[in-house]
């Protein structure tokens, strides 16, 4: 809602761009590229997008300043985003940034082609390219332009694609655990582990670690990715439940108080360390 809040803000704003200058130029003739802009707007501003998109592509053939026909294409782009058509924005982005490459408003087409592969963003279980394309294109916004009024909305979803992408990982790994394919799992742990460790996965990817190195019979693997978990997570459940593969007879408590249980895992920890 924020976003689209946003974007509307910077759609007033295009529109009220024009100069007197241009609107001088009005007349009444069909092709008119002002008037045709103008009835796109209103239908814009009415949430008829359908209506506006076709207007707003007329303007853009018919205007011959190209700065105002690439505001025209833009705004083309914004409509087939208010209507949820995705693939026909980002389509008309791609055009437009190819046909209009020094536009004083290509921030704005780089910033909506983010936003729209970043709400295509499902579930961990749906499919992976939305996340990757929405990684790259935020991660290009931000590089080009980090000092944006857009940039610190995108670093915080960044952040949430890279959480997806790691559950997505931590999912697919699980698939592998259950069907008892040991490699293929431990690769997809690896990738959390290497790739995305600021997220919050990387716990339960180090206890999953601990638990198929343990399973395999490889002890010291198993230790070590402990080791991690520990030195990092110590106070994290899921070191304590790695601590439970590596001691059978240890039960994890039902109720502590916080004081005790930090206690509790240091000398976890030295026990580990020896």
């Amino acid at each position: 809602m924020l976003c689209r809040i946003i974007l509307i803000l910077t759609l007033i704003f295009f529109s009220n761009s024009c100069s007197k200058k241009d609107a001088e130029v009005l007349n009444n003739n069909i092709n008119d590229p002002y008037e045709l802009y103008n009835e796109g707007y209103e239908a814009f501003e009415k949430g008829d997008y359908f209506y506006a998109e076709k207007k707003f592509s007329e303007a853009e053939l018919n205007f011959e300043k190209e700065e105002l026909a690439a505001k025209a294409s833009i705004m083309s782009s914004y409509a087939l985003y208010g209507i949820n058509f995705y693939t026909e924005a980002l389509e008309n982005l791609e055009r437009y940034l190819k046909k209009y490459p020094a536009d004083k408003n290509v921030i704005y087409a780089h910033y909506l082609t983010a936003l729209i592969y970043y709400e295509q963003i499902s579930d961990e279980k749906k499919d992976l390219n939305p996340l990757l394309q929405a990684e790259k294109k935020i991660r290009f916004f931000i590089n080009e332009y980090p000092d944006s009024d857009y940039s610190l909305d995108l670093k915080f979803k960044l952040d949430l694609v890279r959480n997806q992408l790691a559950a997505k990982e931590l999912y697919v790994a699980k698939y592998y655990i259950k069907t008892q394919k040991w490699v293929p799992a431990i690769k997809r742990l690896k990738i959390i582990v290497n790739e995305y460790q600021e997220t919050i996965f990387i716990e339960e990817a180090l206890h999953r670690l601990v638990e198929i190195h343990y399973y395999l019979g490889l002890d010291e693997e198993a230790k070590a990715y402990a080791k991690i978990l520990g030195y990092n997570y110590n106070s994290s459940e899921w070191f304590e439940q790695s601590y439970k593969v590596l001691n059978k007879n240890y039960k994890i408590p039902k109720k502590e108080t916080a004081e005790k249980k930090q206690n509790f895992f240091k000398k976890i920890l030295e026990k580990i360390k020896n």
